[in-house]
This record gives structure tokens, sequence and C-alpha cells, in this order.
């Protein structure tokens, strides 16, 4: 896709937030939203290379609306300044609708681009089950921690958000309890698209989710 030109776009919209600038801009929009469901296609195709799990996803679904939710926000800016998609096995997208470990990126009006792989946020019951299989599977997870290009590529999972003591009902010797502290289960990278734009992008994001997929393929085991 042309990402010079979404990148110009979501500038303009940041800077124009208003329902008047988008409908004169959106022959625009639906251009590079186009061009955005072709990549997730494509890109949907590529993983299921190495994660057969995600080949019958659709990848309507995947792409999130550019629609804001404003019912329980103070900023009342009706558009996202983001163009971003969710890859998962079930078809959901949110974690609370039940999506499981995704595959996620998006690109912003600062030109940023954001890979990442796992769960954001998951709801209290799916977060508990994770924290439990973390004590369970103990030496599966110290595996995954150490997993060579999980760690070249993303650094880690997480800190956003860690509890500063272990969360109710699990000890503070209990296996990994530094992780057990976390709110997420989530690794991501970003990438500033001011100065240079990928060749292929397509081809740069299937090999950063392909990484993650350690990560993805452990929390698939959460029960």
């Amino acid at each position: 896709m042309h990402i010079r030109d979404l990148t110009q776009f979501l500038a303009e919209l940041s800077e124009n937030n208003n329902r008047a600038w988008f409908v004169m801009n959106k022959p625009r929009y639906d251009i590079l939203r186009t061009e955005f469901l072709e990549l997730v296609t494509e890109l949907i195709a590529s993983i299921a290379k190495f994660d057969p799990a995600v080949a019958g996803c659709n990848p309507k679904k995947a792409l999130f609306r550019i629609n804001r939710d404003m019912r329980f926000s103070h900023d009342k800016s009706p558009y996202k300044t983001t163009f971003s998609a969710a890859i998962t096995a079930s078809g959901l997208k949110k974690p609370s609708q039940g999506g499981g470990p995704a595959y996620y990126f998006h690109i912003d009006a600062k030109s940023t681009l954001l890979v990442a792989g796992g769960e954001y946020m998951p709801p209290a019951d799916r977060l508990r089950a994770i924290r439990q299989h973390v004590i369970a599977d103990a030496a599966g997870f110290g595996k995954l921690l150490k997993n060579k290009k999980l760690n070249q590529t993303f650094g880690g999972l997480q800190q956003e958000g860690k509890l500063t003591r272990p969360p109710k009902g699990f000890d503070a010797d209990a296996p990994h309890i530094e992780y057990i502290k976390l709110k997420n289960f989530i690794v991501w990278n970003e990438t500033s698209l001011q100065k240079k734009f990928p060749a292929d992008l397509r081809k740069e994001l299937a090999a950063g989710f392909k990484d993650a997929y350690p990560l993805v393929t452990w929390l698939r085991q959460v029960k």
C-alpha cells in the first residue's frame, strides 16, 4: 500500500478531527482503506504459513473502525488517527469478546508503526486463567521467556501497568511471580516511518509476527 499517502492522511486528520473535514476527504480514506484491507488479506495468508490457525480469519473483521466510541470518553474527537488490525484464530478482535491472543499492528498519525503479539488488557477471568497457567506451566513459560527471537525482536513481555504486589490469590513465592503481576501478556515494538518506509510492509509485519508466534501459541494453551 502507499504508506506515505496513509501517514499524510492520518497527520491531516489529527489536525482536523471533525466530520466536515472527513466527509470532504472520504474518497482518500476509501482508497486507503481498500489498500489496507488488501494488505491485511495478504498478511493473513503469510501468517497462516507458520500459524495455520489464523487461515480462516476474515480480513474485513480484522480491521478496526476509524470511528471512535465517544460514549464514555471526555475526548469527543469522532475519528481515530490510526489504521489498525488484529488477526486472531477466533476471528474476534477484542479481548472482551473472547478473541484470545492476537497479531496486532497499527500505523498512526506520527508515522509510527507498532507491531505486537499476545493479549492486551484481557478481561479479569481470562487474566486470572493466564496467571494460573504461568504457575501450572512454569517450565514452559520459563522457556518462552528465554526465546531468542522473541527477545531480539521485542525485548520481552511489556511491563505496562504491572502490579506492585502479587494479585489476590497468588503467593509472593509463586513461580514467575514478577510476571504474574502483569496485566498484559503482550510483546510489541515501535518503528518510526518518518525517514524510511519499509520496502515490503507485508513481509516485515509477517517476520515480526513469526517471532511473536511462541507467545501466541503459549497463550492458546490457557483454558
